[in-house]
């Protein structure tokens, strides 16, 4: 018989398949997300732009054009996601962008350079590589040398990229019409284009970038609390701001390469995250990735259906979703706000 005291408590004890009850609801989002980008990616494999069917991996045509097409969106949208939320903490600035500060401008200008005075043994990855971290590094150390604050690097930024951009319109200019046809068709942001680099070159770029940052994350964090403060704390700033620049210039110039520039990405979608899921920045980068890889990857299944047979550049699609998003998330944060 038992005591009034086990009586009393037995009832208040919590049953002891409560923490396997509370374990699975805590995985029900996660797997949520995954069964959502698993069909997301079936359905991109199967989807020939007016109609699906289930997609057979022995047929050339999803082997070899559906397959690295969607591998190629996944990889880009990653890498432009990770890119933009390590540089909105770098520049303590929600607006910083691969596209706004310069580094996207940087990469492409260098890809037509390459383009159309046929250095082509250079390769486009290096080419995108070297053109993102020298238009970086050339944007902090203009900072440094006037001693502008964060405005000031969105400020540098815009001029940086404007003068990339006119370097890149007059190399085409005096190119001959396939380079101007080719280069023009790679810029609008195709993934289907025959123009970019080959994903298998691109892939350890954007990857190795990617890790970079993730690498940088804590040390990120405190940086957002103040050059001063992060260094109270021991935070190697000069550092910390140069490993940050180099895998931004890694996977932004993957990105580059292999789809041309893709704005709003690297802006929207780390932005959204912090929003909605909030957490540290390691933490953001890495859910910006997955969120930037899916969203690219959607971009891109519609642009093959909207006009078909013709296939729209996915850049040009995201350029008209991009701003209606952007919209939708700042009514919202304004009401959490208000």
């Amino acid at each position: 018989m038992p005591t009034s005291e086990a009586r009393l408590r037995w009832p208040h004890r919590p049953p002891v398949f409560a923490p396997l009850l509370a374990g699975l609801y805590g995985l029900l989002p996660r797997l949520a997300l995954l069964a959502a980008s698993a069909g997301l990616i079936v359905f991109a494999l199967g989807f020939a732009g007016d109609g699906w069917q289930w997609p057979d991996l022995a047929d050339p045509l999803v082997s070899a054009l559906r397959l690295p097409r969607v591998l190629s969106a996944l990889l880009v949208g990653a890498a432009l996601a990770a890119a933009g939320a390590a540089l909105q903490a770098l520049f303590r600035n929600p607006l910083a962008d691969p596209g706004l500060i310069g580094t996207a401008s940087g990469a492409a200008l260098a890809v037509v350079a390459v383009m159309a005075l046929g250095l082509v043994s250079i390769g486009l990855p290096t080419a995108a590589f070297i053109g993102a971290l020298l238009s970086t590094w050339l944007l902090l150390g203009l900072s440094r040398l006037l001693g502008g604050g964060e405005i000031s690097l969105l400020l540098l930024g815009l001029v940086l990229g404007s003068l990339a951009a006119a370097a890149t319109g007059m190399l085409l200019f005096l190119s001959d019409d396939l380079t101007l046809r080719s280069a023009m068709s790679w810029l609008s942001g195709q993934l289907g284009s025959s123009t970019g680099a080959p994903l298998a070159w691109a892939a350890p770029f954007a990857l190795a970038g990617i890790a970079l940052l993730l690498a940088m994350g804590r040390e990120l964090d405190c940086l957002l609390l103040g050059e001063d403060e992060a260094r109270s704390l021991g935070v190697p700033v000069e550092r910390v701001r140069l490993w940050t620049a180099i895998g931004a210039a890694l996977a932004v110039g993957a990105a580059v390469s292999v789809a041309g520039i893709i704005g709003f990405i690297g802006m929207m979608v780390p932005n959204a995250c912090a929003l909605l899921l909030g957490g540290g920045r390691r933490r953001l980068i890495w859910v910006s990735s997955l969120a930037g890889a899916l969203f690219l990857l959607l971009m891109d299944t519609l642009a093959r259906g909207i006009a078909y047979p013709v296939n729209l550049p996915v850049g040009l699609l995201a350029g008209f979703i991009g701003p209606l998003c952007f919209f939708w998330l700042f009514r919202l944060r304004a009401r959490r706000l208000a």
